[in-house]
């Protein structure tokens, strides 16, 4: 959850627009590296076996937040800032949403 927090406080530096954060120069990269945090978090609780808390989150979010962590780790020039806001306006508040339901 404090990942998420974090993202949203970045965001919050430009008047919670999803878009200018992504273009500034210091937010942009604090963000994926939050996002690669999330989902290495999801990837611990896989490795650890936890597949009943992990069966309470959407599969293709985890596959999608998996996939996106691949992409920014090993391509990270080109991931392309449409995707990261579709990531952060809908997929992000739903996981939170998840997350606080589970607490």
């Amino acid at each position: 959850m404090d990942k998420i927090e974090d993202i949203e406080f970045f965001i919050e530096q430009k008047k919670g627009k999803i878009m200018p954060a992504l273009q500034d120069r210091i937010l942009k990269p604090a963000i994926r590296m939050q996002i690669i945090s999330i989902a290495e978090q999801f990837n611990k609780l896989k490795e650890e076996n936890e597949f009943e808390l992990l069966s309470k989150f959407d599969k293709d979010d985890l596959r999608g937040l998996n996939a996106l962590r691949n992409f920014i780790a090993h391509d990270y020039d080109s991931v392309d800032d449409e995707i990261l806001e579709v990531v952060l306006r809908k997929h992000i508040p739903r996981l939170k949403e998840q997350i606080e339901n589970i607490l």
